[in-house]
């Protein structure tokens, strides 16, 4: 498993991923999630996955050889704009799964993989999309300026009471790393190191890409802060005035 998150804001696109996958507790190992496409000045994307090691990796693998062949087919580097890389994407996922789907099957296996594609192509502006298995997607709106994939359940509520469009990038990369602690706390499958990268609006590059590991000493402040934080709002909460009531609850 791992854990993928990305935010489209005014200011610009934050995005991070874990890199911790498992077939078992005896089979744990780190693989990158996030791979990096940009011509610095022309176009900048951010791919992010989930699911199958296998299946993501020969489909990125698959997505590079079309970018270097220069044989005159789609690529990530002829598409006009995001709608048409994220379309190009979802083709290529398709590829896969008609190539080893069946395979997969007959020993048990799902064809999995979830994908977030974001980034900005010439003057559009930025984008993001969350691209299914089988090869479809959907884009994040000014009301839902995220995207998740992967043990998105623990870091999802601390992002759904803050993110909006107007939080700044330096916001929003805390916001990240705070969501990612809290699954990393409750879930084994995701772990360290971190991939971190940011985008700003209209730079048409990465601004800034980030590798966080256990020595890192901002992660490791924010970790401690937010769980003292955290213990002492639940503290000064009023205690639930419920214990010895008896039962209220008079049978009819």
């Amino acid at each position: 498993m791992t854990y993928c998150v990305s935010m489209l804001l005014d200011a610009g696109m934050v995005f991070l991923s874990d890199s911790r996958t498992n077939a078992g507790v005896d089979h744990i190992n780190t693989f990158r999630k996030m791979s990096i496409f940009q011509r610095p000045g022309e176009r900048v994307m951010v791919l992010m996955s989930s699911g199958n090691l296998a299946i993501t990796q020969q489909l990125v693998s698959m997505l590079r050889e079309s970018m270097a062949a220069q044989d005159g087919r789609e690529n990530l580097w002829t598409a006009p704009n995001m709608f048409e890389a994220a379309r190009h994407i979802g083709e290529t996922l398709r590829e896969v799964h008609n190539r080893d789907a069946d395979a997969l099957q007959k020993f048990g296996i799902d064809f999995t993989a979830a994908l977030i594609l974001g980034g900005q192509i010439g003057r559009e502006q930025p984008r993001l999309f969350q691209i299914y298995a089988a090869g479809n997607f959907i884009e994040a709106t000014p009301d839902t300026p995220y995207f998740q994939i992967g043990e998105s359940k623990y870091g999802k509520p601390i992002i759904d009471r803050v993110v909006k469009r107007h939080t700044t990038l330096d916001e929003a990369a805390k916001l990240a790393l705070i969501s990612m602690d809290s699954t990393i706390r409750s879930n084994l499958s995701v772990g360290l190191p971190l991939d971190l990268a940011i985008i700003k609006t209209d730079a048409l590059a990465i601004s800034s890409h980030v590798n966080i590991d256990a020595k890192n000493e901002y992660f490791a402040m924010i970790r401690n802060r937010w769980s003292e934080a955290l213990g002492h709002a639940f503290a000064e909460l009023p205690d639930a005035d419920l214990v010895d009531k008896g039962d209220e609850f008079q049978a009819q």
